[in-house]
């Protein structure tokens, strides 16, 4: 009889500890390929998805570009969430479910320094231009939707080939980074990227006549596993709630 009621207190007291493994090991895995303009959301409204749901997203956070070519790759993921144009040719592509097209925000570029450095005027196109060229350095993506709209508008300037000189390209989104680090006077990218890293400083949009939105949209994959938790992922970020997020994060909630 001891030795029953020895077995059954290590079985109580072992419990807890089996319960807590048992529970850890539910959630599985949706993978996300996006920018960190994604990851700074879904890591806010990730937790309440994987409890009310029992899966955890997870982002693997590159530039656009980048987490496009893993798509093209092959890489297995479930949702990605990239650029308007490149998850339009994805499912030309045949590689993301055409009816699970959803855009979700769209972000404004905007100009960062270094928190607590002067902010210089870019208030009007011909101020932004005069700070472009009385810049020591600038830097922007090397491959990014902003970056497209932003050459064109170097050249629209006439300022193109002054500014490649003290340029620095980048290819992973440390734009904010080189800044807040004081490697860099001047950053462009989208706000929500400079919103996101506590050294640097929005200094504000680019003006209206020369600013252009990124278009966020949301595709699944052909070949998830998970097309149903990823569809309950995209109807869960175009609820109210997740709007708040989305706008609190320096983006546009899609219409």
């Amino acid at each position: 009889m001891i030795c029953r009621n020895k077995i059954a207190a290590l079985l109580l007291a072992a419990l807890p500890l089996l319960m807590s493994g048992t529970s850890g090991a539910s959630s599985a895995e949706l993978k996300i390929l996006g920018s960190r303009v994604t990851k700074v959301i879904v890591a806010e409204l990730g937790p309440q998805f994987e409890k009310d749901t029992g899966f955890k997203p997870v982002v693997d956070a590159s530039v656009a570009q980048v987490s496009k070519r893993k798509v093209e790759a092959g890489e297995p993921f479930d949702v990605a969430v990239l650029v308007d144009f490149q998850i339009d040719d994805l499912i030309k592509q045949g590689r993301l479910l055409s009816d699970s097209r959803t855009d979700l925000m769209k972000s404004g570029i905007g100009v960062a320094v270094k928190r607590g450095a002067p902010k210089p005027d870019i208030s009007t196109v011909e101020a932004f231009k005069s700070t472009l060229l009385a810049a020591k350095s600038i830097t922007y993506l090397k491959e990014g939707a902003s970056t497209i709209h932003l050459r064109k508008v170097f050249a629209q300037l006439g300022i193109a080939d002054a500014l490649l000189p003290k340029t620095v390209q980048t290819m992973t989104e440390s734009v904010s980074e080189l800044v807040a680090d004081g490697q860099v006077e001047l950053g462009i990218i989208v706000i929500p990227n400079i919103l996101s890293v506590p050294g640097a400083e929005l200094v504000g949009p680019l003006p209206d006549e020369i600013n252009s939105y990124v278009m966020f949209t949301a595709g699944i994959s052909t070949q998830s596993p998970n097309q149903q938790a990823a569809r309950d992922l995209l109807k869960m970020l175009k609820r109210p709630a997740a709007a708040a997020v989305i706008k609190a994060k320096g983006n546009e909630p899609a219409l």
